[in-house]
């Protein structure tokens, strides 16, 4: 057998628009009003890569990787093309949108129909590489890698080769050991290994030893998994309510041996593809779709929501882009802040104010918004709104959210009376909320009593303060006039200064909602947890981070959800551990952006205080007990160094009330990032799992510095499932690294 006939079976072969990307074709480049250029691109035979012409830079990549692609879009639905394309040009653009921090690619085709072969083609494929990376990850990138080692392309592997090949994967192997391998697979003495050569190495490499032993314990009809046999695995390993129906159907879908399939038997082969499949990851797979209740009143519910939504980078000059929008609505992002100061020509413009970050159009970004709220998500998106902008400007804003989000802004209490509490996201889908200022009372909508066409109000000011030389802030005290017709489209989120607890308990309106500053949020749900809670189980709370975080960098977000607030606002352009907490909470329920708050932060009356744990019915007390038995083809982190291979460790990290805060770590393991093998065990007591969040780090070991960042995945305690499973981990900026995973053993037992 040769290198070739691994070639994977993606299920593109044939198809018309996967043709023309393999013939390629050439596309106009756009960059700029004064840069554009004409370029080839073309799909590479080997699927995961595109070829781009590039003209007089030195050591540029002319290639990037399908694995990259985060989607494709048609139209000109990039900041780029819309500032530098003409309306009539919208049939034959498209972008290229990349996960890391890697520029869009702006594209323009010589017609419609080229336009459509190459975005219907690039998904297909983008959609298809994902597939096989997900579900037959193994087989394919030591294929890859195998093919790449082969550097003459005779489909036969040298002793250099193979160590160049095992260096690639993240092995590091001593000389001795990598000619006994050879050896025992050269048996034709020809000093090359090919054909059934190469099967036996490709066997050796992959054979995975701790896969064998769980196999052959139920591995009781002939060697194999009878149905009976794989149902008491998923009953008693996996801790499954599964039944016969459950395993036959497990067997339909996994086992790769059709005569096996028939007989209503998996092999092994079938047990390591169900291992990998959804059923064999750690996310409860019921919690993927939306199974929360979505009919209870909207602060009942944690809320993703961003900070500084417009900006791409840090604070004080950085870009401000529509892209920024479009990246946190597409992570499910359900509520999205815009400063708004008044621009040049009349045009209200939203920036970071007094600092030197870009200025974006209010327009363009309600036009983003209105685009790509719902793509994701189908649940209520509030825009949160900074007004810093003059009379005309303001009614400008208005009549941009109006005549842009047309019926989908709520402009209007729902219903035929006062409302005395907020709708639910059920009676919300698809509409947008408006959180700012506000003249009068809601009440105003169901009486007869005149209204002015311009107030003033408390201006509040929650940006971050930061000041340019020779700039000087308004104060935080000081009164700005508002228009009516922005203050019209404040309904449920109308922005109040927070007092006291007992000041808004007594006065304040369940629609009125105050924001507060990191600082005073954190020590707040130290100092008044209760009455923090109290306060979010009738209204809403919005916290940010502070002043001084220039960098974009981020608070820990955990301290307040304990305490029940509802809107806590990261920075989504910043890779760190906080935002990692924050893709894992709301992991769960459809990607909604939405998730319901246990009952104990729903009741008025809740006598919870995190920081103090008393008998209740938040105490659930669990035995969480895990096991890090292995990790497969973790990635190099220096891919330019031959030599440099990782020595990983992992980490269980666990956040949620003061009690349950714990870490543990497994050993490192040298030089092995392809199968390291742990077989280490860590028990934890979890005393509240409804608001627990379990981490889990894999870092490269370095003496003499900090730990490098291999990969993580975060999700709830609640969403853990039972028995032997993998977790695919994600980089830094939260998407799943192909053919990266843990396997580990969970069990949770309840402690009485």
């Amino acid at each position: 057998m040769e290198l070739d006939s691994f070639a994977p079976n993606n299920g593109l072969e044939g198809d018309v628009n996967v043709k023309f990307l393999l013939t390629g074709g050439s596309l106009v480049k756009v960059r700029s009003n004064n840069w554009k250029k004409n370029r080839f691109f073309k799909l590479q035979e080997d699927f995961r890569t595109v070829f781009q012409e590039t003209h007089k830079i030195i050591g540029r990549k002319n290639t990037f990787s399908i694995d990259d692609i985060d989607t494709v879009r048609q139209g000109r639905h990039s900041e780029g093309l819309e500032k530098y394309t003409d309306e009539n040009m919208e049939d034959r653009c498209f972008s290229v949108i990349f996960k890391n921090r890697r520029k869009n690619l702006d594209l323009i085709a010589s017609s419609r129909e080229e336009a459509a072969y190459w975005t219907t083609g690039l998904e297909k494929v983008v959609r298809a590489m994902h597939n096989l990376s997900r579900q037959e990850s193994s087989e394919h990138w030591i294929f890859n890698c195998m093919r790449k080692a082969d550097k003459n392309h005779d489909n036969k592997m040298t002793l250099k080769e193979m160590k160049n090949f095992l260096r690639t994967i993240n092995i590091e192997v001593n000389d001795n050991y990598a000619e006994m391998l050879f050896k025992k697979c050269d048996t034709s003495k020809s000093g090359t290994l090919e054909g059934s050569e190469i099967m036996h190495f490709y066997s050796l490499l992959t054979n995975r030893e701790e896969i064998n032993v769980i196999y052959s314990k139920y591995a009781c009809t002939g060697g194999q998994m009878s149905a009976e046999d794989l149902l008491k695995f998923l009953v008693y390993e996996q801790r499954e309510r599964s039944s016969m129906s459950d395993a036959l159907r497990l067997i339909e879908k996994c086992e790769p041996d059709e005569t096996a399939k028939e007989n209503g038997h998996m092999t092994k082969d079938g047990f390591l593809m169900y291992l990998q499949q959804a059923e064999g990851m750690i996310f409860n797979m019921a919690h993927k779709d939306l199974y929360q209740d979505m009919s209870q009143p909207l602060n009942h519910y944690f809320i993703s929501s961003s900070h500084n939504t417009y900006l791409m980078e840090d604070q004080l000059k950085g870009p401000s882009s529509t892209e920024a929008y479009i990246r946190a609505l597409m992570k499910s992002c359900r509520c999205v802040e815009l400063d708004c100061w008044d621009g040049e020509n009349g045009e209200p413009v939203i920036y970071h104010g007094y600092t030197l970050t870009s200025k974006v159009l209010f327009k363009d970004v309600i036009k983003a918004i209105k685009e790509y709220a719902f793509k994701t998500s189908q649940y209520p998106v509030i825009l949160s709104l900074e007004n810093h902008c003059s009379l005309e400007q303001q009614k400008l804003m208005a009549h941009y959210l109006r005549s842009i989000l047309g019926s989908a802004l709520v402009t209007e209490p729902l219903g035929d009376k006062m409302p005395t509490h907020f709708p639910s996201p059920q009676d919300l889908k698809g509409r947008f909320l408006v959180k700012g200022k506000r003249m009068n009372k809601l009440d105003s909508f169901f009486s007869s009593s005149s209204a002015l066409e311009e107030d003033s109000v408390s201006e509040e000011d929650e940006a971050a303060n930061v000041k340019m030389p020779g700039e000087k802030p308004k104060s935080k005290s000081s009164k700005m006039k508002l228009a009516r017709e922005l203050s019209d489209i404040v309904i449920y989120c109308k922005s109040v200064h927070f007092v006291s607890f007992e000041h808004t308990r007594d006065t304040q309106a369940f629609y009125e909602l105050s924001s507060f500053k990191e600082s005073k949020a954190l020590n707040l749900a130290k100092t008044s947890a209760t009455a923090f809670i109290c306060h979010n189980a009738e209204k809403l709370s919005r916290t940010y981070p502070a002043g001084s975080r220039t960098d974009s960098s981020n608070y820990n977000p955990v301290p307040l959800w304990n305490a029940g607030c509802q809107i806590v606002a990261l920075n989504f352009q910043t890779p760190c551990k906080e935002m990692d907490l924050n893709q894992g909470q709301f992991l769960p329920n459809g990607l909604s952006g939405y998730i319901l708050k246990p009952k104990f932060l729903r009741n008025r009356a809740t006598e919870f205080d995190p920081n103090r744990l008393t008998r209740g019915p938040w105490m659930q007390k669990k035995k969480f007990h895990v096991m890090i038995i292995s990790a497969q083809q973790l990635p190099k982190l220096n891919k330019e160094k031959k030599n440099s291979i990782v020595d990983p460790l992992v980490k269980v990290e666990i956040y949620g009330v003061p009690d349950d805060k714990a870490e543990k770590e497994t050993h490192h393991i040298n030089n092995n990032g392809f199968n390291p093998m742990w077989n280490e065990s860590f028990e934890f007591t979890v005393f509240v799992p409804e608001l627990a969040l379990v981490r889990f780090m894999v870092e490269d070991y370095d003496t003499a510095s900090h730990n490098d960042f291999i990969g993580q995945y975060t999700l709830p305690f609640t969403s853990i499932q039972n028995g032997y499973r993998h977790i695919h981990l994600c980089n830094k900026r939260g998407h799943v690294i192909p053919s990266a995973s843990l396997f580990v053993h969970i069990m949770i037992m309840d402690l009485q």
